[in-house]
């Protein structure tokens, strides 16, 4: 099979990664590589023929999304339909904004396309979308070229046209910018199908099977006339339910009319105690985190438990080792990272999962895989902040980016206080789906607000106790103090918490970073002027260099001067 095609099969997911490393491609037999056409094959609605044939080899030289086709799941009542990565929006009102236009088009025609785009999605449901030109958003939108920070490098005109990321991921859109982007022309790459395409992944769907559907892999060309097929409709509404609003175009624009709120809050009932209420009488947890999947997971000792909105789920709690084979329990620490892989920490040794099944030959080292991380974690996630790992343990924290060598800054450890209002020795931290930095502690947890980089402000105030907010323990105090108040917390961890203009989810750069970002400019100032102390040295040497050479040339030629008139002289002399 020919390399670009063992990549690109790899690349979209029919493939496993070791197939694009030319020294382990060799590896795989050759069922292996038929069955990996095979499913391309059927996936594109091709004849399945298990060979490269010209049908499937002009179909994978299509320009095409840049998201993997083989993620999340569908029904298995259909052979073809839609497919739900897994995870989703906690609100519908959403904001977004463009931080890098492309070369080619007008800001205002570029607003105006990316606008129409999300109204495709809020047309059959209540999602809303806002504008927004400066600060923090749900979704990013950026048109960049090549390498562009997220390891996923674009490669020129044709190929990969785009990619975006899921909800729990962060949703962000990239769009390369090599391409002609147009709008309203059968010329080039058609920026408003794309923009539809890539948000639906952002608000949560993968791709689809159906040639029709917007949220096929393949860019089809321009349509003059666009309508949204019946397949897409359906993947939208399973995530975000019909749409119940009436008027409107469900998008929230920064000027001009206004639109009605269209999410409400149902009707709080109190939460019900989980069938094991071991979790009641003792709310403290080892470990904590979203999976790939969008769902949270609770883990204790060697049981683990799936979070609701404001319980547990029924039929909770599991084995760890049913859960996770090969999982050993009593974790430490665990965290998803932006490539779907969830990792697990005990003591000096990690473990790393592609959802339930381990990932290769583990568990490892800590110090192997994360160099410059301590052994026996109290707590790690990835902070939506920065997109960073970081690492706590007793009264300090790591920073950890893969991308850096090294991965840790020699700046660190640092003190936890510098997320102002935390305790040291934490038992858990995550992100959860709304935006919000959570930790906990014995049995109680704190909400941190990004922007202001401090535990949040509320009433009841934080810390709060666990298993009232989050285990469903309804005998469980809703404050730290001794009144017990089963009413509805003023901002829950769910969906439940937030009207359609709700930035809470929202955070900004925390104060440490900018810090080093002025520390670190500074360094570039003193070394610039370093820079400039040594040039303007070296061109004072210049300057006496060229004078001496130029006290030499005189010389020299005064002496040629003074042998040309003694040698006339003598000439004169023998003349007469």
């Amino acid at each position: 099979m020919p390399a670009t095609r063992k990549i690109y099969l790899s690349q979209f997911g029919y493939l496993p990664a070791s197939a694009r490393n030319p020294s382990l491609g060799g590896l795989l037999d050759a069922s292996t590589w038929t069955k990996a056409v095979q499913d391309f094959q059927s996936f594109a609605g091709l004849n399945v023929t298990g060979e490269l044939d010209e049908e499937t080899m002009q179909l994978m030289s299509l320009p095409r999304c840049g998201v993997r086709d083989k993620v999340g799941f569908g029904s298995d009542n259909r052979s073809k339909r839609y497919a739900l990565q897994g995870s989703r929006w906690r609100v519908k009102g959403l904001t977004y904004k463009i931080s890098k236009y492309p070369k080619r088009l007008k800001k205002a025609d570029v607003d105006a396309e990316i606008l129409r785009a999300f109204t495709v999605w809020s047309e059959f449901t209540d999602l809303t979308f806002t504008p927004k030109t400066s600060g923090p958003v749900h979704i990013e939108i950026k048109f960049v070229e090549s390498e562009h920070g997220d390891g996923d490098a674009f490669d020129g005109m044709g190929g990969t046209l785009a990619h975006a990321f899921f909800p729990v991921f962060g949703g962000d859109a990239h769009f390369d910018d090599a391409e002609l982007w147009t709008i309203g022309s059968p010329r080039g790459t058609n920026l408003f199908q794309v923009a539809a395409h890539e948000f639906g992944h952002s608000l949560g769907l993968s791709h689809s099977d159906v040639r029709s559907a917007l949220m096929a892999p393949f860019y089809r060309g321009f349509e003059p006339v666009f309508k949204l097929d019946s397949d897409d409709v359906l993947a939208i509404q399973a995530l975000y339910g019909k749409r119940t609003t009436q008027g409107g175009n469900g998008l929230n624009p920064t000027s001009g009319g206004a639109y009605p709120k269209t999410t409400q809050k149902p009707v709080f009932s109190p939460p019900k105690i989980p069938r094991d209420d071991q979790l009641c009488r003792d709310p403290k947890i080892d470990a904590l985190f979203n999976s790939a999947e969008g769902e949270t997971y609770a883990f204790k000792g060697n049981k683990y438990y799936r979070l609701t909105e404001n319980s547990v789920a029924d039929g909770y709690p599991k084995a760890i080792t049913d859960g996770w084979p090969g999982l050993p329990g009593d974790i430490d620490a665990a965290f998803t990272y932006k490539n779907g892989k969830t990792y697990f920490f005990k003591g000096t040794k990690y473990w790393r999962y592609n959802g339930r099944s381990i990932d290769g030959d583990y568990p490892k080292e800590i110090s192997e895989g994360f160099t410059g991380v301590p052994d026996h974690l109290d707590a790690a996630m990835v902070w939506g902040g920065n997109g960073k790992i970081y690492f706590f343990k007793g009264s300090k924290f790591w920073r950890f980016d893969p991308l850096k060598r090294p991965p840790v800054k020699s700046s660190y450890p640092k003190p936890i206080s510098n997320w102002e209002g935390l305790p040291n020795s934490l038992d858990a931290a995550l992100q959860y789906t709304n935006g919000y930095t959570y930790f906990f502690k014995a049995d109680k947890y704190y909400r941190f607000n990004d922007r202001t980089f401090a535990v949040d402000y509320a009433d009841p105030p934080f810390p709060r106790p666990s298993g009232h907010w989050w285990f469903g323990c309804k005998n469980t105090p809703s404050t730290t103090g001794n009144i017990v108040d089963n009413t509805e917390e003023t901002n829950l961890p769910s969906s439940y918490n937030y009207d359609d203009n709700d930035d809470a989810s929202l955070f900004d750069a925390d104060t440490e970073i900018e810090i080093e970002l002025e520390l670190e400019l500074e360094l570039e100032i003193e070394i610039e002027i370093e820079i400039e102390i040594e040039i303007e040295i070296e061109i004072e040497i210049e300057i006496e260099v060229e004078v001496e050479v130029e006290k030499r040339e005189n010389a020299s030629k005064a002496k040629r001067k003074q042998e040309m008139t003694e040698h006339e002289i003598r000439i004169e002399n023998s003349v007469s």
